[in-house]
């Protein structure tokens, strides 16, 4: 196997976490609550917020005015595969991410949801 076959088959064999994490502006108490299938992802957000092109621009202006030290990056739960049986990761991480917004309501002057 060459080398680049090698790295491929590598890189599938990566384990990846899914679940719930928050986005938290210190100086406002303001949160953005999100699921993903992959937690390492988190590192793309906070790139995208010192690009200035985060989706939410609420969060985007805040993240402009108050600096990247005001803010807190946080897994608030790792998604639990089901090990037998029938398994929906897509339907059970939208589950986890509902019971995290229903608890923080990270609404309003709250969050940015």
């Amino acid at each position: 196997m060459n080398r680049k076959e090698e790295l491929k088959q590598q890189f599938k064999e990566i384990k990846t976490e899914a679940g719930v994490y928050q986005i938290k502006n210190i100086k406002n108490n303001k949160t953005l609550i999100e699921s993903t299938k992959n937690l390492k992802t988190i590192n793309g957000k906070k790139f995208q917020l010192k690009a200035g092109s985060h989706f939410n621009k609420q969060l985007q202006k805040d993240w402009n005015e108050y600096g990247e030290d005001a803010f807190v990056f946080e897994v608030l739960e790792v998604l639990k595969k089901k090990e037998t049986g029938y398994f929906d990761e897509a339907d059970e991480l939208k589950k986890l991410e509902q019971k995290w917004l229903e608890e923080l309501q990270p609404y309003g002057e709250r969050g940015y949801n």
